[in-house]
């Protein structure tokens, strides 16, 4: 059915038709969809299919581009079909690939497919469906459609490229991993510096050495000299190991005399980067860093108790870290009417508040926060903490045992 699909969108006279009027996401990252793989398709657009149309429907006419009958099909893990997922399903794999097609419907088009079935919040989806006319303009809407058309086509194909791309990386960094390996085995490469890898140039990899115990990466700089940068620890937002706390903001001449490097040139004062001039003086600034470096992890139990902290000890590497105890935030003022109450203060005096609660959490560094409490005073705290990636933890039972359950991302 692919090659079907394909041929009739590669024809030289090959046509489409959508439904006209108030345009979405869907439809228009289905016409982009259709335009990269034949910039000469002709769609068009309209609220009923020509009788004759000798072409492909999406969207409407109840086929097999359309959702919006009752028995529209659903994937097996409950995200509903649109036409955009329609069609991706069977032209993804001669894009991407099969893998990379599936990482891709799962990381967008599976959203945007949700959006328009559910109405669930998308920034992107938002942001085509603005492309539409003011409610009051005159004449249609066809030329804003192919107007967002051409946005989404530009997404799109900077997205292909984006995933080829981490592809390429993924290839690329096996074989770095494998060489780099292979040298600490020999005694090419010092066990002490087994840490530390050497990049030919810059391969996008973090997430890969986070599973590794890579702490430290050095490259090229494409201004001269060499990046460092340290690499998170896997399910963490912090490091393996950072650099000296006295180097931080520093450059030039005041971070040669701080670090005994003599071309340091920048430290980040977030630690997240440090440049030097010679190969040498990474590698060296990698070894101090080292040799220097204290572990210290915590933990955050907001609303739990002593039964949180002894779950909060099992969890791997996490017997020794500190662990910081806070209490929900208090109920606020409220504006009550027998048994319902709405919160008294501003929308915006409400949001600082959570803020700046959530802000006392992140002053610990945590590595996850366990929360436990009432939904009214936990909501806010776990909402704010997903958002800024930060892994929390709730009790959960199974087989009349307590344990602790991580809330997956975009819960």
């Amino acid at each position: 059915m692919t090659e079907d699909l394909l041929e009739q969108i590669q024809r030289k006279d090959a046509a489409a038709f959508t439904h006209g009027g108030k345009f979405h996401a869907d439809d228009v990252f289905s016409a982009a969809l259709l335009l990269y793989l034949n910039p000469e398709i002709v769609i068009a657009r309209g609220n009923r299919v020509p009788e004759d149309f000798d072409g492909i429907v999406f969207d409407i006419g109840r086929g097999r581009y359309d959702h919006h009958q009752k028995d529209s099909r659903v994937r097996e893990n409950g995200v509903p079909y649109a036409a955009f997922g329609l069609l991706w399903e069977e032209l993804g794999e001669a894009i991407l690939g099969e893998e990379l097609a599936a990482e891709f419907d799962e990381a967008f088009v599976q959203p945007l497919d949700n959006n328009d079935n559910t109405g669930e919040k998308n920034e992107l989806a938002t942001l085509i469906g603005n492309f539409n006319p003011a409610w009051d303009a005159q004449g249609g809407s066809d030329a804003a459609f192919f107007q967002a058309v051409s946005v989404a086509g530009m997404i799109l194909e900077n997205k292909f490229e984006r995933y080829r791309g981490n592809e390429r990386a993924d290839r690329q960094i096996e074989e770095v991993l494998a060489a780099h390996e292979r040298a600490v085995t020999s005694g090419e490469t010092a066990e002490r510096d087994a840490a530390i890898l050497i990049l030919p140039y810059f391969i996008p990899c973090q997430k890969r050495l986070s599973e590794t115990g890579i702490a430290f990466v050095i490259f090229p700089s494409n201004r001269g000299g060499y990046c460092i940068q340290p690499q998170k620890r896997e399910y963490s937002l912090h490091y393996k190991c950072s650099f000296p706390e006295c180097w931080l903001g520093l450059e030039k001449e005041e971070l040669a005399e701080a670090s005994g490097l003599e071309s340091a040139v920048f430290c980040h004062k977030g630690g997240f980067l440090m440049t030097v001039g010679e190969l040498s003086d990474a590698v060296e600034a990698c070894r101090i860093s080292l040799d220097s470096f204290k572990e210290e992890k915590a933990l955050v139990n907001v609303g739990g108790g002593e039964t949180a902290d002894e779950l909060l000890r099992e969890l791997p590497g996490m017997a020794e870290a500190q662990i910081y105890h806070m209490p929900l935030p208090e109920l606020p003022e409220l504006e009550q009417d027998g048994s319902y109450g709405e919160v008294a203060m501003e929308k915006a005096d409400w949001k600082l508040r959570n803020k700046d609660y959530v802000k006392q959490i992140l002053q610990c560094r945590p590595e996850a926060v366990y929360v436990e409490g009432d939904v009214f005073a936990a909501y806010p705290v776990v909402h704010l903490l997903r958002k800024k990636h930060v892994p929390v933890l709730a009790m959960a039972e199974r087989g009349g045992e307590r344990i602790l359950v991580r809330i997956p991302s975009g819960s």
